[in-house]
């Protein structure tokens, strides 16, 4: 499902993933600008408004106002100036108002809150109405799009978000079932998958995913894909990255975290870009990785990956 979200701290708050990482790319000085593009619990957050001083401020940003709330009160007790806003990461300028930030961070995917809350319909591991919409207030559901989407468009979904094998398969069960009675729970979705895409589950040996591992792994791909058409993630991601440099300042910095190989190509070649084109000082050469230590004390940090760029 490859959440943003990170473990959980001795003080019940959820330690962002790559916090080290980030803060040692984007450098945050006393009296700097910083934008959060999602800001989520607050966890980037916190470490860089404490970091830009009472000189400084912070602009947040999230799809889903639960997360405004959460935020607000963690932003409260670092105790400098910072605004956040129900927003689209796609329309920072709009947040801005004409301002350039010295810092942007984008922290992308859903949240491990969003994940571990029953009744947003994120995950597959417990029943919930099928709705994986980040801002709960607008869109279609995912339940909306299974019930009209075309097979074919379903099909490519499956595919090119989520890397999914027997996407034909997977998309034709959909069709049909939805004829006979909807799709309306991650449990339907869920048992619909697992007929239409059966695993030969391997013998455990060292390098071999664990039995339940291996078989949900159908499920896990098309859920991430359903996810991402939901929410248009990969359409907002690649309207972040085209503005990206009209809203830093000179000498400004941004860090990207992406879970997945889609956003991940699209950072990387915008950013690639940039620095052909003179726009960016400078770029990360490779991605940036969680270190041992992270990736044992969470494991949803495997997939993050990071990348930088200077202004």
């Amino acid at each position: 499902m490859r959440p943003r979200g990170g473990r959980s701290t001795p003080a019940g708050e959820h330690r962002p993933v790559l916090l080290d990482e980030v803060l040692a790319a984007l450098d945050p000085r006393p009296g700097e600008l910083v934008l959060d593009c999602t800001v989520g619990f607050a966890g980037h957050a916190a470490e860089l408004l404490r970091r830009v001083g009472p000189t400084g401020r912070l602009i947040g940003l999230d799809l889903d106002p639960a997360n405004l709330s959460r935020s607000e009160q963690r932003l409260t007790k670092v105790g400098h100036s910072f605004s956040l806003h129900h927003l689209n990461f796609a329309g920072i300028q709009q947040a801005l108002a004409g301002e350039r930030a010295n810092v942007v961070v984008a922290d992308l995917g859903v949240s491990s809150m969003q994940i571990d809350d029953a009744g947003r319909g994120f995950s597959y591991m417990r029943d919930s109405p099928l709705d994986m919409r980040m801002d709960p207030t607008r869109g279609k559901t995912a339940a909306e799009l299974l019930a009209t989407l075309p097979a074919a468009e379903l099909s490519r979904a499956f595919a090119e978000y989520g890397d999914e094998p027997r996407a034909d398969a997977i998309a034709a069960a959909i069709v049909a079932e939805r004829s006979r009675r909807a799709i309306a729970t991650t449990r339907d979705l869920r048992q619909l998958i697992e007929r239409a895409a059966p695993v030969k589950v391997e013998k455990p040996r060292p390098g071999v995913a664990k039995p339940w591992q291996q078989k949900v792994r159908p499920t896990a791909r098309v859920f991430q894909a359903l996810r991402i058409l939901v929410n248009r993630e990969l359409a907002n991601l690649a309207e972040l990255l085209r503005v990206l440099p009209d809203v830093l300042a000179p000498g400004g910095r941004a860090a990207v975290i992406s879970f997945h190989s889609g956003e991940d190509r699209l950072v990387k070649q915008a950013f690639r870009d940039g620095l052909r084109a003179g726009v960016y000082a400078a770029v990360s050469v490779d991605a940036v990785r969680a270190g041992a230590e992270e990736r044992r004390d969470n494991p949803r940090s495997r997939s993050a990956k990071l990348r930088w760029a200077k202004r």
